[in-house]
């Protein structure tokens, strides 16, 4: 019997834990962001919320002779990064937290972590953390349709009751003064990425799970469920931007 004990963080953690990323996105991804921005070969990068690392490889591929700073609050996915690239000095993983980014960098890159924040708030603390011409790479959830079925309605009100539209997400850009060097969706291809390993896990830990664990592994097939069935209505939407 799993010992998730009722704890609902023990029991995500449970979930999540050995996971190759937290959340959609894809090697491509990362490649048109730097060459949307250009980014030079010994880049400094910044990767922030960057989970168990499952970026970090990509961004030293667009900049080999550059260096990445990974960040993170939570202290498994921070250990797993570290272990990921502990022979690796073209890396640092920090456990810091994405608000108060410190150095100043080439590219910040935010995969899925910026409604923690917010974009326009985010966008204008991370201004000071730039270099000039750097840009801020972050991908957020977003409305494709002005007309979502009442099950993704449904999910994403009790997810992220904020979410807006394309069209909101660069309206939240330039009111931090930035502007928006290109923008493009995350593929299916990005989302299978994050869902697939999920739904191994959850196969594997269904049979003995408890009542905590079990309330996870539902969200989580939900989740995916969701997304596979009402994909054209809503995902990702990826934006490069520079300040202004």
């Amino acid at each position: 019997m799993n010992d998730s004990a009722e704890d609902p963080m023990k029991a995500f953690f449970e979930l999540h834990r050995d996971l190759p990323r937290e959340g959609p996105g894809e090697p491509a991804d990362i490649h048109w962001a730097a060459h949307i921005a250009a980014t030079p070969d010994n880049a400094e990068m910044a990767d922030v919320g960057c989970g168990p690392g499952a970026d970090i490889g990509s961004l030293l591929e667009v900049a080999p002779k550059g260096h990445v700073t990974a960040l993170d609050k939570v202290g498994q996915f921070v250990a797993a990064a570290r272990q990921r690239y502990v022979a690796d000095a073209r890396v640092t993983v920090l456990q810091a937290d994405m608000a108060r980014i410190m150095n100043s960098y080439d590219m910040i890159w935010c995969a899925g972590a910026v409604y923690f924040l917010g974009v326009t708030e985010a966008l204008t603390r991370w201004r000071k953390s730039l270099q000039p011409g750097g840009v801020v790479a972050f991908s957020q959830a977003c409305w494709f349709t002005d007309a979502p079925s009442a099950r993704s309605k449904e999910y994403w009100d009790r997810e992220y009751p904020d979410m807006t539209d394309e069209a909101g997400v660069l309206a939240q850009v330039a009111d931090a003064r930035y502007e928006v060097l290109g923008t493009r969706r995350l593929s299916d291809a990005a989302w299978e990425a994050y869902f697939g390993p999920i739904d191994a896990r959850i196969a594997a830990l269904r049979p003995e799970a408890d009542t905590a664990l079990a309330q996870i592994l539902d969200e989580a097939e939900e989740e995916a469920a969701c997304w596979r069935a009402h994909r054209a209505e809503y995902g990702y939407l990826l934006t490069v931007a520079r300040p202004l």
